[in-house]
């Protein structure tokens, strides 16, 4: 049997939902400005559903995005108050890592926006060098082309942490990045910049456990985490969107969902956990199939 590192699942969402606010292009980034306390009780629950990883809410503070709303002056305080909630719920907890969030630079799911590896490079190291020193890895979220993870590799290569690359793939064919290109084509972003795993995330399952076998085929520490979402659809690939755009799958419950993850352990995934629509219920019960399973959850 395995170790296994459970990952914990939405933050985002789970924040919206929980705050019973309406949605907007900002996103979690609004409930952590009016209620940051709110923040580390998911990131607590995570940690009592079995989850050792917290993942700051980080995905969105950008200044490209925050500018929209004339607060892109607070990214550094923002961050701060992230850290600071993912570390509060640690250590109520009693242990447990701290994965500092790096999400899309320009928008979720938007290849076609062809970030420069240059201009990412500058914008994501200010992200990397405030948060550096408080958090235990860097995870890099939803990256849809080979280009865009050039620019957020380039930023974290020497942030003196491990770092976990995930990618998103297609919803029908999970061999394909969103951009279509072939997820082996991420092999040669991996070995100049040589991050400590590779996973896939924010696709759906089916299409994760697609792709899992090419990824444990890289040799590296992989792994999976995936979203509750039927498709992503046209509307939410527009400027700005917000999450309503997007339909939740009724056919996922804990149960279910356990069930794509235990696939993707069988294919040699040692890193697994959630992403949007996946919550702390899903959590606790795919800890308890890897525990029934003989795995070590670490």
């Amino acid at each position: 049997m395995s170790d296994i590192t459970l990952l914990d699942g939405s933050i985002g969402q789970e924040l919206v939902k929980r705050s019973g606010d309406r949605a907007t292009p900002l996103w979690s980034t609004r409930v952590m400005i009016d209620r940051p306390d709110l923040v580390a009780k998911v990131h607590l629950d995570y940690f009592n559903a079995g989850a050792t990883v917290a993942t700051t809410n980080t995905y969105a503070v950008h200044r490209s995005r925050l500018v929209r709303v004339g607060l892109e002056d607070e990214v550094l305080s923002l961050l701060d108050v992230a850290v600071d909630q993912a570390k509060q719920a640690r250590d109520a907890h009693g242990r447990g890592r701290i994965a500092g969030a790096l999400g899309p630079l320009l928008a979720t799911y938007r290849p076609d926006l062809k970030p420069d590896p240059d201009e990412a490079e500058h914008k994501f190291g200010e992200l990397v060098a405030a948060m550096a020193q408080h958090v235990d890895l860097f995870l890099i979220e939803t990256v849809s082309s080979i280009l865009e993870a050039e620019g957020v590799l380039r930023a974290t290569q020497h942030s003196g942490k491990p770092v976990w690359l995930a990618l998103t793939v297609t919803d029908d064919d999970g061999t394909h990045l969103r951009s279509g290109e072939p997820l082996t084509d991420i092999v040669s972003q991996l070995d100049c910049f040589d991050p400590e795993a590779v996973l896939l995330n924010c696709s759906r399952p089916e299409a994760i456990t697609q792709g899992m076998g090419i990824l444990a085929g890289f040799g590296r520490t992989c792994g999976g985490y995936a979203n509750g979402f039927t498709r992503i659809s046209d509307g939410f690939l527009k400027d700005a969107p917000s999450v309503d755009a997007l339909e939740q799958r009724v056919d996922l419950g804990p149960s279910v969902y356990a069930d794509h993850a235990m696939r993707w352990v069988e294919h040699g995934a040692t890193i697994v956990g959630g992403c949007c629509e996946v919550g702390p219920e899903h959590i606790a019960e795919l800890a308890r199939r890897l525990r029934a399973a003989g795995h070590r959850i670490v």
